[in-house]
């Protein structure tokens, strides 16, 4: 029985970069070996083992047999024979496969070491072929390791492309693609996994209200990038420089798919573009299972973006209702992530990366004065019934004013 580290840890302990997980492989040992030295079972396809003290997980060396399309479509197998090397091969990118023995000695049977100081990303063996999870997978590193210079390998994209044009991809599960989707938009350069997935032909199978924007000019005054695809992909860029939090992402990232819908004979203009936008948001979140979190502000976001543009226009009675709508009273960090990915909006545009953040200053103090005005309040000065909504109506629309 030989246990070595593997994965992600070796990779990003050989970058230089922070482990946030250790993965095993355990070589030459049974189920029933695991079991009494006290390791705790949890894999349901394959024998995969928490330990009783560090509860790192264990998987036992494997080998695997696609037999169905789909993520779930393989068989496993799982037994004293299976090397290191078995185990290993199966595994996605060379970089992805290297080993370490608790001696720190390296195990590199697919030159996964050349690739790393080469930095690319190159598939082990003609089985990534077999995993179409793995097309988001590489899309994913490409984005996170983007800053060390790592490129896709020809022949991987190659391969990429053709789980696409089979229709692999289109047979993976709302949930791993949501899974996926989101370890990006929390990761570094998010914007870099949706320009590989465009790349490899993936956006327009999962995200075709995103790939419908590419293409589709808009107005030279307001966006000197003119192509609407690239205008959203700055926007993300943008959302990351002001927001960890990944539904300020997603958000940012949705804003503006109601100008895929605009008739060609209406370019460079996007009339009602925000309404037209809140349907396919909706449809988005509903084909790809997205928690209510994230689809409620990209939906906020959608629908009242212009308004943030246009805050020094609005009626002080919009604001009001603005905010109401945005239940910003109750939920003031939802107010302060629409407030972020509406200023990604605004910065995502060629020329304007560095521009003023007034706009999103002006929505937090008139937020402020309107939050100084309490139900408390109200109550205090004898109002009761429905006359206190209403006078906490007045008097909040009253406060923004006084701020002019």
């Amino acid at each position: 029985m030989k246990i070595y580290k593997v994965g992600g840890a070796v990779r990003d302990k050989l970058l230089q970069r922070p482990v946030v997980d250790n993965d095993y492989v355990v070589v030459g040992a049974t189920v029933e070996d695991m079991l009494a030295q006290g390791y705790v079972p949890v894999g349901k396809d394959f024998p995969v083992f928490l330990h009783p003290d560090s509860h790192e997980e264990y998987a036992l060396a494997r080998t695997e047999r696609k037999i169905a399309k789909g993520y779930h479509g393989f068989e496993f197998y799982a037994a004293t024979d299976v090397t290191l090397e078995d185990d290993l091969i199966r595994r996605d990118l060379t970089i992805n496969a290297i080993a370490e023995d608790d001696a720190g000695v390296l195990y590199d049977p697919y030159h996964g070491l050349d690739d790393l100081e080469q930095r690319v990303l190159r598939h082990v063996s003609p089985s990534f072929a077999e995993d179409p999870l793995r097309v988001l997978r590489v899309a994913r590193f490409a984005a996170r390791y983007a800053d060390y210079g790592f490129t896709i390998a020809d022949e991987t994209m190659t391969m990429m492309k053709c789980l696409v044009a089979h229709d692999e991809v289109d047979a993976l599960v709302a949930e791993r693609v949501w899974q996926e989707v989101e370890k990006a938009l929390a990761d570094e350069n998010p914007w870099i996994f949706f320009k590989v997935l465009r790349q490899c032909g993936a956006l327009a199978r999962l995200f075709p209200e995103l790939e419908q924007l590419f293409g589709v000019p808009q107005s030279a005054q307001w966006h000197p990038e003119i192509d609407t695809g690239i205008h959203t992909l700055m926007v993300l860029e943008q959302a990351v420089k002001l927001s960890k939090e990944p539904e300020v992402r997603f958000a940012a990232l949705l804003h503006d798919l109601g100008k895929g819908s605009t008739p060609k004979n209406e370019w460079p203009k996007h009339y009602e573009h925000e309404s037209k936008g809140v349907p396919l948001v909706r449809a988005v979140c509903e084909r790809l299972k997205v928690p209510k979190h994230y689809r409620d502000l990209a939906l906020l976001v959608t629908e009242f973006h212009l308004n943030y543009h246009r805050i020094k226009e609005l009626k002080n009675s919009t604001i009001i209702k603005l905010f109401s709508r945005l239940d910003a009273f109750r939920r003031p960090k939802r107010l302060a992530q629409f407030i972020l990915a509406c200023e990604a909006d605004a910065k995502g545009r060629k020329g304007f990366e560095n521009s003023s953040d007034e706009k999103s200053q002006l929505f937090r103090t008139f937020f402020q004065a309107a939050d100084q005005v309490t139900t408390v309040d109200i109550i205090a000065q004898g109002y009761q019934g429905s006359d206190i909504a209403e006078q906490l109506r007045i008097k909040r629309i009253a406060a923004i004013k006084a701020c002019r």
